[in-house]
């Protein structure tokens, strides 16, 4: 879909011409094609994905966010919600290499990124041959990424963040697409180890898992514990993922809406002037500039999932929690007053104006 700005200058038919109204009508026709496309995609995943897992439409949709923008998602929940069988359903229903690292504090680095090994040739003669890990995959799950030492959390900061890995000074690069889905237990701390803020900032959503209500609760019974069991079956592939994720970058944003996206970012920032008295009492750190790409873009994703051409200030609202919970950090005084990043976020979004005076 090419963008549609072009378009906007013409002010009525005639306005810059016969061929240039055609023009610009083709370019519109295109871009509600490729949107409708988009949507039928969508829904087709979605109906795919929604045979295994019951309810959870906020968090399969923030899964598939961030495939689109080509980065990385972080579920947080109990054990038992479902968090492992959501990102392998989702694997199933795309047609790419899924690869499952169960994480543990006696894992090492070489056990997800791969190692070089000495072989052995016909002739006598000895080579080095590098032997890739579970991470070379398109979706990888990260399976309770906490429980690994920092030494080996810091294998996958290259990967996320560059989407290749380094080893002996020798670069491999990660097939398209790529991205982690990484799950972790909020609840135990004894033998686990949080992870580092430059690596939180690394994924594009923190996503909160539910415990479902009795309706879902009863929907999940029937489906697992009857003699039949549900199966997925690819729906997307490789080549219509990638052009998928060019299609959300062609989007165009209004300015206006980019500008509430700068403004809502330096709210969650202390030191600025304007913020609310509850940052500056609570918060330490403010969210990065990562955290303002991640909600444009989840930003633009929502108004497709929703058959728009561009995005709206409510679809920055709807995604800044997801966006930004972990990345803005509280200070001491927060933690022990029991704060939660959510209400500080809550409260931003209640008081910052649409528009800059």
């Amino acid at each position: 879909m090419k963008k549609p700005a072009q378009a906007g200058l013409v002010e009525g038919p005639g306005a810059t011409g016969p061929v240039e109204d055609a023009m610009a009508e083709k370019t519109k026709e295109a871009a509600r094609a490729d949107v409708g496309d988009f949507q039928r995609s969508i829904g087709a995943l979605r109906e795919e994905v929604g045979k295994v897992i019951v309810g959870n439409r906020e968090i399969i949709d923030g899964v598939l966010t961030c495939m689109l923008a080509g980065s990385h998602a972080l579920l947080e929940g109990v054990p038992g919600l479902g968090k492992t069988m959501l990102v392998r359903t989702v694997a199933e229903a795309l047609d790419l290499q899924f690869s499952r690292i169960q994480f543990t504090p006696d894992m090492m680095p070489a056990d997800i990124i791969g190692t070089t090994l000495i072989e052995e040739g016909a002739g006598g003669q000895r080579n080095f041959s590098f032997r890739k890990g579970p991470l070379f995959a398109n979706i990888v799950l990260a399976d309770e990424v906490n429980r690994a030492t920092p030494k080996t959390q810091s294998a996958l900061l290259e990967a996320m963040q560059e989407h290749r890995v380094t080893i002996a000074r020798q670069s491999h690069t990660l097939e398209q697409p790529f991205f982690v889905l990484a799950t972790q237990n909020p609840l135990e701390s004894e033998g686990t180890y949080p992870l580092p803020e430059a690596q939180l900032d690394r994924f594009f959503f923190k996503l909160h898992v539910a415990f479902p209500g009795r309706e879902e609760l009863n929907a999940i019974l029937e489906r697992t514990t009857g003699a039949e069991t549900p199966t997925v079956s690819p729906v997307l592939n490789r080549p219509r993922i990638l052009e998928m994720q060019r299609l959300v970058r062609e989007v165009p944003a209004s300015k206006h809406v980019q500008d509430y996206v700068v403004r809502l970012l330096q709210a969650t920032h202390p030191t600025v002037d304007d913020s609310l008295d509850t940052v500056k009492r609570f918060v330490k750190f403010g969210a990065s500039p990562r955290g303002a790409q991640a909600l444009l873009l989840a930003a633009k994703i929502r108004a497709l999932f929703e058959g728009r051409f561009a995005p709206s200030i409510e679809d920055v609202r709807a995604s800044a929690l997801p966006a930004l919970r972990h990345r803005v950090l509280l200070n001491f005084e927060g933690e022990a007053e029991g704060i939660k990043t959510d209400d500080v976020l809550t409260s931003i979004l209640k008081h910052l104006p649409e528009s800059s005076k």
